[in-house]
Formats: structure tokens, C-alpha cells, sequence
């Protein structure tokens, strides 16, 4: 249950100042927005690709930075699917509200935009999915092979710089009512600023060096949010360019099955699209999905309840004709 704002009515609208920008339609983004963007792609995109150089010269690369690059990752990424994605943006299960602030915290420190927006931004993306209106479908410039290589480029990262801001009072009015949602939100920053240097003062006071601290900067905050940054991304190229659709949807989802283990879940996003309130994803036998395992302990723990888990019945009435046979729907 959201909290309750003594300054004001809990009826009353939530004031201007209290809600954070791009809410009104037709906002723009600042200059200073776009370079901000540009530079937590950038820098984090280049430790990326140096990865594997720093990594053979040795030295570089210690046991703790494996761990707490594995921790956050997990708990980040996590924080995206089974929070900002599945829960905020779908409404697959209802949370206490530790629960529900936890995930928006933890999604917020992935690094990928404040709750409210990233909200707003998939919830149009459903409702346009690869059709006009939807901010970032590979296909917005045609199906031919110029065209897609364009729209892949847009759909993965290119779209983070568009002018043109998602109305978040149309698309997540629901998140901008909720107090404690719109203060996670607000303070998007500090949470950015929570994940990238908790590894390095973690790492920094177990081995008490400099070098502990700037290993595990390095491979725990910048590689760790550059490998997330860009397989959150691939679910928006990759995920509605190729892949495998045995589900009947309205759009070019496909599932890519070498993106489940490092998307959590979300890379079987065929299904998703055909189901988008199902809270699992990899619905059949063999799809890893360990976004949904989390769902299913919470729910077991009392947690969270009223969760959409899938039934044979309603996955089986959504196969194409071409796949046939029965589906092999595997145990929440």
C-alpha cells in the first residue's frame, strides 16, 4: 500500500515539483540529459570491451571482483525484470510494500532511468509493439536490410536519445499516485550513485588497498552495468528482430534462447507478448527463466500473491498452428 502524504490530500494530485521530468506530454530532453546518457553508455561500453584484455594481463581480476560483479548484477537485474518490468509495468503479481520498494530500488540501481519512466516507456512500447508509436522498434525504418541495420542500432540504444519524452501521466498514473514509487523515482540519482561505488568500498575495506577498490570498480560496477546495459537492450533489437515465435502475437517478438541465462527470463519474449501479465516468461520445457523462480519464492515466503502464472490451457490456445502438439508447460 502506497504511504500517505500528510502535507496534502491523499486525493490532491501529486504537485509539479514532486513528480520527475518527462511527465507532461510533449516534454523534451535537455542537452545535459543527452550527454549525461551518452556518458553512463559510453564508459561503461568501453570497460566492457576491455574486459578480456585486462583479464589475461592478470592482476586485474581477483575472486571478490567476480563475486560482487555476480551480486550486483543478479540483484540489479532482477530489480529490472521481476521489478520494473513484471510487476510495475505488468502488474504479474501484487507485493508488500517492502517488497515493492525493494524491487524499484534495486531496478533503479541497474542504471536504466528512473521507476516512472522506464514504466511509461515499456507500457507505450506494448501498445505500439513495432508499429508507430512504439520508441524503439527495429523495424521503424522498413524491413529492408539497410533499413534493419538502422532500427537495430535505434532500437538498442539510439531511442535513449530522442527528444521526444514518453507522457508518463498517461502511460504510469498509477506510479506517479503511489507516494513512495514517486520518491524512489525522484532520488534516481542517489541510487545511481549507491551502485556504482558500493563495489569499490566494499572490495576497498575487505582487502584495505587501493587496488581492491579500483579492480572492483571496474569489473563490478562498470563491466557488471555495461553486460546489463546491453542485454536489457537486446531484449529491444535482438528479441523483435530474429528468434523463434511459436505464440501468436501482434508483433515481431521472438524468443532468443541464448539470451535467457544473462536476461533472466526475459529473453523468451515471444510468449511475453503474446501473455504480457504472465509473470513467466519461459513457459516450456528446457526455458530458463530466473525471474519467475524469484516470483514463485517470494510468493511461497508470503511476499507477494494474486501471482498470473500460466496454465496449459490458456498457453495451449495461444500456439501457432505450425508448432502444433501439446505444450510441455513446465511448474511455476
Amino acid at each position: 500500500m502506497a504511504s500517505t502524504d500528510t502535507t496534502r490530500s491523499p486525493q490532491s494530485p501529486p504537485a509539479q515539483s514532486d513528480l520527475p521530468r518527462g511527465t507532461l506530454s510533449g516534454d523534451t530532453q535537455t542537452l545535459g540529459e543527452r550527454i549525461t546518457i551518452g556518458v553512463f553508455i559510453a564508459v561503461p561500453f568501453v570497460a566492457l570491451v576491455a574486459a578480456i584484455p585486462v583479464a589475461w594481463m592478470g592482476g586485474y581480476l581477483s575472486w571478490l571482483d567476480v563475486v560482487l560483479a555476480v551480486v550486483f548484477y543478479a540483484f540489479t537485474g532482477h530489480g529490472v525484470t521481476v521489478g520494473f518490468h513484471r510487476h510495475f509495468t505488468h502488474k504479474s503479481f501484487k507485493a508488500n510494500r517492502a517488497v515493492k520498494n525493494t524491487l524499484a530500488i534495486a531496478g533503479s540501481m541497474a542504471v536504466e532511468g528512473p521507476v516512472i519512466r522506464w514504466v511509461a516507456d515499456h507500457r507505450r512500447h506494448h501498445k505500439f509493439a513495432d508499429k508507430e508509436g512504439d520508441p524503439h522498434s527495429p523495424w521503424r525504418y522498413g524491413e529492408t536490410i539497410p533499413a534493419l541495420i538502422k532500427g537495430m542500432w535505434f532500437a538498442h540504444m539510439g531511442w535513449l536519445f530522442d527528444v521526444e519524452q514518453t507522457d508518463q501521466r498517461k502511460f504510469a498514473p498509477d506510479l506517479i499516485k503511489d507516494d513512495d514509487i514517486r520518491r524512489i523515482s525522484k532520488l534516481f540519482p542517489f541510487w545511481v550513485a549507491l551502485s556504482l561505488l558500493l563495489p569499490p568500498i566494499i572490495a576497498g575495506l575487505a582487502t584495505w588497498s587501493w587496488h581492491g577498490a579500483l579492480t572492483a570498480f571496474f569489473w563490478a560496477t562498470l563491466v557488471r552495468v555495461g553486460l546489463l546495459h546491453h542485454v536489457t537492450w537486446s531484449i529491444n533489437s535482438i528479441c523483435h528482430a530474429i528468434g523463434e515465435r511459436p505464440f501468436e502475437s501482434r508483433d515481431k517478438s521472438g524468443n532468443v534462447w541464448w539470451l535467457a541465462f544473462l536476461s533472466m527470463g526475459e529473453s523468451w519474449h515471444n510468449l511475453h507478448h503474446a501473455d504480457p501479465t504472465c509473470a513467466r516468461h519461459g513457459v516450456l520445457k528446457g526455458q530458463i527463466d530466473s525471474s519467475a523462480r524469484i516470483i514463485w519464492a517470494l510468493e511461497k515466503a508470503g511476499w507477494v500473491w494474486d501471482v498470473r502464472w500460466p496454465s496449459p490451457e490458456r498457453i495451449q490456445s495461444k500456439r501457432v498452428d505450425d508448432y502444433g502438439g501439446e505444450s510441455t508447460l513446465i511448474a511455476p
